[in-house]
């Protein structure tokens, strides 16, 4: 138990802290071109690297602890966010911004009331797959930065011949993965259910 709440205290930090930061700069590069111009070519320069080979540099200079694994699983989840999210401001309907410019709409109403319902359910199916992302994430990188969570519970289970440990960590990381993307499907279903009323 005590390891199983490590592991998803690391997986909750580092993915909400990735939605904080992707989900507007997605918006961004979305909804502005030049700035889609600058920056998507060093987004796709860093996004096919693995967050496993950051492990080293992590280390380097967040030492052993929560806080290199909260870092590879912010990158794993990152870059999958902020392209979803690009793709989907992108591919919004012009005549839902010409009806927003015709209400004459702030930024903020065309944010609140445009932007983000346009692409939310994207969005949502992004974050469940990101968010099995973060938990495959966790195991590798506590197998070397932390001394507790499932990863490193299984790594040390080895190391001693406890291989019964090893197999009660391997079916926790079953069933908790399974249990998130339970939970994301469910709010994937509620905003769906919302937008039909």
């Amino acid at each position: 138990l005590r390891h199983s709440i490590a592991s998803l205290f690391r997986v909750t930090a580092g993915f909400y802290l990735a939605v904080v930061f992707a989900i507007p700069l997605g918006i961004l590069l979305g909804r502005m071109e030049v700035l889609n111009l600058m920056l998507n070519p060093v987004i796709q320069f860093l996004r096919p690297i693995s967050p496993l080979a950051w492990i080293p540099l992590a280390v380097l200079r967040f030492g052993i602890g929560d806080k290199p694994a909260i870092f590879l699983i912010f990158l794993a989840c990152f870059f999958p966010i902020v392209v979803a999210t690009a793709i989907a401001a992108r591919a919004i309907n012009p005549i839902f911004l010409q009806v927003a410019a015709n209400f004459k709409f702030n930024r903020w109403e065309t944010m609140t009331k445009i932007i983000i319902p346009a692409i939310m359910l994207n969005v949502l199916t992004a974050l469940r797959l990101t968010v099995a992302i973060g938990w495959l994430v966790v195991v590798a990188a506590e197998m070397l930065a932390v001394r507790s969570g499932l990863g490193y519970l299984i790594l040390d289970s080895r190391n001693a011949l406890r291989m019964d440990y090893v197999m009660v960590g391997m079916v926790m990381i079953g069933l908790i993965g399974s249990m998130l993307d339970y939970l994301m499907q469910r709010l994937t279903h509620l905003h769906r259910s919302l937008l039909r009323t």
